[in-house]
C-alpha cells in the first residue's frame, strides 16, 4: 500500500553540490508533498522568506551566504522553524557554532538516508503535536487555538458569522452539519429567531467566495462539511 505524502508540512533543502542536492530532493519527495530546493544560502533565505517552510535541511558551507550565516539570520526573528544541518567531518568548528542556533539535529556527510528519515518523521510528529491545525488545502488551514483561518502566514479575514460557521464545521471535520443545526448554532442566543434556510445559504455563499472551490462540501439534502487533507 502506497504511503500518503506529508501535505501539511513543507521542507526546504539547501545544498550547493548539485548531485547530492538532486539525490536528496528525490528522496525527500518520497515523503513530502512540498519540497523546495536552493543551491546557495542567499537563495535558500529568499525561499524561506517567501514560503516559510516548517523544516530546513541545510549544508553548513555554501557560496555567497553560507549555511551558518543563513541560520543566524533566520534565528534573529524565528526560533520555531526546525533546522537540520549537514556538514563534513572537516567542519567541526563551524558545526559547534551552529549547534548554538537551536538546531533540531545535525548529520555528517555522507548522509545516511535511514537516519535522515527517522529524524524527519520525528520532527513531523513534534510539529503536529505542538500546532493544532486542520489543513483543507496545502496552504490554507484552520488554527484551533485561535479559531482563525490562514493562508500560509496571512490570516484570512472573516466576519463574525462566517467565523462561527467555520468553527462549527472544523469542530467535526468529515461530519455533516445540517442547515438547521448551523442556523441554531449561529443564533443560539436568539432562540426566538425563526429558522431560515435562505439565511444559511446566503452566509455560505459569502463565505465560499473567500475560499477556493471544494473547501466546503455541500451534501445535497443533508448539509455541509469540511474535508481535511
Amino acid at each position: 500500500m502506497k504511503n500518503e505524502k506529508i501535505k501539511d508540512i513543507s521542507i526546504l533543502l539547501a545544498e550547493d553540490e548539485s548531485e547530492l542536492r538532486e539525490m536528496l530532493q528525490e528522496y525527500l519527495q518520497l515523503f513530502f508533498n512540498r519540497v523546495y530546493t536552493a543551491a546557495s544560502g542567499d537563495e535558500a533565505y529568499d525561499i524561506y522568506k517567501q514560503k516559510k517552510p516548517n523544516i530546513i535541511l541545510t549544508d553548513i558551507s555554501m557560496p555567497n551566504l553560507d549555511g551558518l550565516e543563513m541560520i543566524g539570520k533566520i534565528r534573529e526573528s524565528d526560533k520555531e522553524t526546525r533546522i537540520i544541518v549537514m556538514s563534513a567531518h572537516s567542519e567541526q568548528e563551524k558545526l559547534l557554532l551552529a549547534i548554538k542556533l537551536h538546531l533540531e539535529s545535525y548529520l555528517i556527510k555522507p548522509i545516511k538516508t535511514d537516519k535522515l528519515k527517522t529524524i524527519l518523521l520525528d520532527i513531523v510528529t513534534q510539529i503536529r503535536a505542538a500546532v493544532r491545525r486542520t489543513y483543507v488545502t496545502e496552504t490554507i488551514f484552520w488554527d484551533h487555538d485561535t479559531n482563525t483561518l490562514w493562508e500560509n502566514a496571512k490570516e484570512i479575514k472573516l466576519r463574525k458569522m462566517e467565523n462561527m460557521l467555520l468553527k462549527l464545521l472544523f469542530c467535526k471535520p468529515n461530519e455533516i452539519a445540517s442547515t438547521k443545526e448551523i442556523f441554531e448554532y449561529l443564533h443560539e442566543e436568539k432562540s426566538e429567531k425563526e429558522f431560515s434556510v435562505h439565511a444559511v445559504t446566503s452566509l455560505m455563499k459569502r463565505l465560499r467566495s473567500k475560499l477556493p472551490d471544494g473547501v466546503i462540501h455541500n451534501i445535497y439534502g443533508s448539509g455541509y462539511k469540511i474535508v481535511p487533507l
